[in-house]
C-alpha cells in the first residue's frame, strides 16, 4: 500500500509488521502504533498519530484508518534468521500445501485432507466457527460475571482436566485476577497435598466451583466434586448448588448431575470440538469472564487471526500454514523437539501449547515433542533436533531472554519469533496454533483429533483401583533410589532423545526450582531435551504422545509420599490411593508400549531426593593435585 500523504506527513500501513507509521523528518520523530491501539477509540489513535500535524484533517484520516482497519487482515511477522537449508525444507512444505489446497479444504472441513475415514474428523472442527459463535454470546458471559459480583464470590474455582483447565491456566497465570473481580483457582489434580492447599485457602460459603468436563464423567473431576461438595455444606451460610456450575457437552452425565445437584448455571458447548480444540468456547471464556478478562477484546483478536489464517496467496503470509509448515518439515528433517520460549507474563503458554501439539501429533510413531518452560542453556549444549519459537510479549522483561535467543541464533540453531502485542494477542495465539497443529498433522500423515492411546491410563488406573478393593493394597511395582535412577538415566540418555519427567507431587516454589536444576542438568550434562509435567496433569496433556509418539523417551517417574492423605466422599478409595493407581497405571502403559520409564520414590524429604538425583547426574571435576611450592632462589 503507498503511502497516505496528510499535511506534509507520510501515512503508511506496513501489513508484514502489523503497524501503523507515521513518517515525518526528521526520523527520531516517527510514531509508531500497534494493532491494539488501532482497534481502540479512534479518537486516541488520532491524537497518538496527528499530534504533531494540524487538526484539520482529523475526519478524513479517521475515514483513512477505518477503511485499512476493515480491509487488512492480521498478519503477525514471524521472524526466520533460518539457514538457506532450513528455509528450504519449510518452501517445500508450503509448496506440498499448496498442491493439496490444504487451506480451502480445511475450512471447507473436508475430512479426507487428513484420513479417509471421517470418524472424530467431522466432528471435531467445529472451532474453526467457534469464536463467531462465542461473540454472540459475549453479553451473555459478561452478564452472568456481573451478578456473581453481584453475590460476593471472592474465588472460583476450576475442577476439570487436560482441555478444560490448561486453557483457563494459561489466561490465569497471564492476566490474573483483574481488580474487582474474584481469585481463580485451576485445579487438575488428585494429589492430596494440592487439592487440600486449594481448600485451605478458599472461603467455601462465598466460592464458586465450576465443573469443566467434554466427556462429564472424568474419574479426577468428579472426585473433586464430591469434595467440594461435601466441603461447601458443612459451612453454614451455603448456597447448595447455586455455588456450583458446570461447563460440558449436550446429553452428558454431568450435564444431568448438574439438573439434579440444581447448579447455578449448565453452560451447555458445542460438541463438535475437541477438549484441546476448546479454549475460545465456554471452556475458556466463562472463567476468563469471572476473572475480568475483557472477552469482546479476546475474540476481537481471535477473529483477525482466523481472518489472516484464510489466506491463500502467497500461503508463507497465512500464520496458521506457515508455522504449521515450519514444524512439521523440520521435524520430518530430525528437528521434532519444538521448545517453546515465552516471555515472562506469557510462560504459561507453554501449557497449553504442549497438550495440542503432543496430543494431537504424537501417534502412529510420530509426532512434535513439545518443550515447554525448560531453563536455557548454552547454546552449544543442544543438538540439530530443535526448533526454537519464541513468543515475545512487547513491553515485558524481554532483556535476558532476548540475549538467549541471540546466542542460540549466533549458533546456527531456529529459532521463530512470534510478537504479541499485548497479552490479548493471546486469543490470536490460540487460533493460530491450532490451525498450524491441523496443518502439520496433515503433513506428517497423521490424525491431529482423536487420542488413541490415552484412554489405555485410564483402563489401567481402573484396574489398579480393583486390585485394591479386593486385595486392600495396591499392586507391587518396581522402584529405584536416587543413585539407581542417576544410573539408569546416565545409560539410557542419548543425543536426540528426551527425558519426561513426571512429578506426582503438590506444586511450590522450591519444588518448582528443583525440577528446573535437574532439567538444565540432563540438558547441559547429557544434552537431552527435558519435559515435565505434573501427574495426573499430564496424562490429559503429554500422555498421548509418550505412548504413541516416536521410541525415544525416557520416562522419570517422582512420586510423593502424599501425606497426610484425604478421602473422597463416596468412594471406596483416597486421594492418594487414587494418584497412586495412577502413576502406577501410567508405568504399566508406558511399559506395555516398550518405553523405558524409572519410578522414584520421593521419600521423607522431595526436595532432598530431587537435589541429590540432580548432584548424580552432573559430572565430577578431575581433582586438582597440591599446588607445587616455588622455592625462591636466593
Amino acid at each position: 500500500m503507498p503511502p497516505t500523504v496528510v499535511c506534509g506527513a507520510r501515512v503508511l500501513w506496513e501489513a508484514d509488521s502489523g503497524h501503523l507509521f507515521c513518517y515525518s523528518a526528521p526520523f527520531s520523530q516517527r510514531h509508531a502504533i500497534s494493532d491494539r491501539a488501532v482497534a481502540e477509540d479512534k479518537a486516541i489513535l488520532i491524537r497518538r498519530v496527528l499530534s504533531p500535524i494540524s487538526k484539520i484533517f482529523r475526519l478524513s484520516f479517521t475515514r483513512r484508518i477505518s477503511t485499512m482497519h476493515r480491509r487488512r487482515t492480521m498478519i503477525r511477522k514471524i521472524d526466520r534468521p533460518f539457514s538457506s537449508e532450513l528455509h528450504s525444507l519449510i518452501a517445500a512444505g508450503i509448496a506440498r500445501l499448496e498442491a493439496s489446497h490444504a487451506i480451502e479444504r480445511l475450512w471447507a472441513k473436508e475430512h479426507r485432507l487428513w484420513k479417509q475415514d471421517p470418524t472424530d474428523i467431522v466432528n471435531r472442527l467445529g472451532w474453526l466457527e467457534i469464536v463467531e459463535y462465542m461473540k454472540d454470546r459475549a453479553e451473555e458471559l459478561r452478564t452472568f460475571a456481573k451478578s456473581a459480583k453481584r453475590r460476593g464470590i471472592r474465588d472460583v474455582v476450576l475442577l476439570g482436566m487436560g482441555g478444560s483447565s490448561l486453557g483457563p491456566e494459561v489466561l490465569r497465570a497471564s492476566f490474573g485476577s483483574l481488580k474487582g473481580s474474584p481469585r481463580v483457582w485451576v485445579l487438575d489434580s488428585t494429589v492430596p497435598g494440592w487439592v487440600q492447599q486449594v481448600t485451605r485457602s478458599i472461603d467455601p460459603a462465598r466460592s464458586l466451583f465450576i465443573l469443566a468436563s467434554k466427556s462429564g464423567g472424568t474419574i479426577e473431576v468428579m472426585s473433586l466434586f464430591a469434595h467440594f461438595w461435601e466441603y461447601v455444606h458443612e459451612t453454614p451460610g451455603n448456597l447448595d448448588g447455586a455455588q456450583f456450575l458446570a461447563i460440558t457437552d449436550p446429553g452428558t452425565g454431568l450435564e444431568k448431575l448438574a439438573a439434579e445437584h440444581q447448579f447455578w448455571r449448565i453452560f451447555t458447548n458445542p460438541p463438535d470440538i475437541g477438549g484441546r480444540y476448546s479454549v475460545l468456547s465456554y471452556f475458556g471464556l466463562v472463567p476468563a469472564v469471572l476473572m475480568g478478562v475483557d472477552v469482546t477484546r479476546l475474540l476481537t483478536r481471535a477473529t483477525a487471526m482466523a481472518q489472516a489464517c484464510r489466506n491463500l496467496s502467497p500461503l508463507e503470509r497465512n500464520p496458521g500454514a506457515s508455522l504449521g509448515a515450519a514444524m512439521a518439515s523440520l521435524a520430518q528433517a530430525g528437528r521434532n523437539k519444538v521448545t517453546l520460549i515465552a516471555s515472562p507474563q506469557i510462560a504459561a503458554f507453554g501449557l497449553w501449547a504442549e497438550q495440542l501439539l503432543a496430543e494431537s501429533t504424537g501417534k502412529e510413531g510420530t509426532g512434535l515433542i513439545p518443550v515447554a518452560n525448560e531453563p536455557i542453556v548454552s547454546p552449544t549444549a543442544y543438538g540439530t533436533d530443535r526448533l526454537f519459537v519464541y513468543l515475545r510479549l512487547k513491553g515485558d522483561q524481554n532483556g535476558q531472554i532476548d540475549r538467549q535467543t541471540a546466542g542460540l541464533m549466533r549458533e546456527g540453531h531456529p529459532v521463530l519469533t512470534l510478537t504479541l502485542q499485548d497479552r490479548y494477542d493471546l486469543a490470536a495465539e490460540f487460533f493460530r496454533w491450532e490451525v498450524a497443529t491441523a496443518i502439520a498433522g496433515h503433513l506428517l500423515g497423521i490424525h491431529p483429533f482423536d487420542q488413541p492411546n490415552v484412554q489405555e491410563s485410564k483402563d489401567n488406573t481402573s484396574r489398579v483401583l480393583e486390585t485394591l478393593q479386593s486385595t486392600g493394597r495396591l499392586p507391587k511395582q518396581t522402584t529405584a533410589t536416587a543413585v539407581q535412577a542417576a544410573a539408569l538415566l546416565k545409560r539410557l540418555c542419548r543425543p536426540g532423545g528426551y527425558v519426561a519427567i513426571l512429578a506426582y507431587t503438590t506444586p511450590s516454589t522450591k519444588m518448582e526450582q528443583a525440577i528446573r536444576a535437574l532439567r538444565k542438568a540432563l540438558v547441559t550434562h547429557h544434552h537431552v531435551t527435558t519435559t515435565a509435567g505434573y501427574g495426573p496433569r499430564y496424562l490429559h496433556s503429554t500422555g498421548q504422545l509418550h505412548k504413541g509418539g516416536p521410541k525415544i523417551g525416557v520416562f522419570l517417574q517422582l512420586v510423593d509420599r502424599m501425606i497426610p492423605d484425604l478421602s473422597i466422599p463416596g468412594k471406596p478409595f483416597t486421594f492418594r490411593t487414587l494418584a497412586q493407581a495412577q502413576a502406577a497405571g501410567d508405568i504399566q502403559a508406558l511399559q506395555a508400549h516398550g518405553q523405558q520409564a524409572i519410578a522414584l520414590p520421593l521419600g521423607r524429604s522431595p526436595i532432598a531426593t530431587i537435589h541429590s538425583l540432580t548432584k548424580l547426574l552432573v559430572p565430577r571435576l578431575p581433582a586438582r593435585g597440591p599446588k607445587a611450592r616455588r622455592i625462591r632462589k636466593k
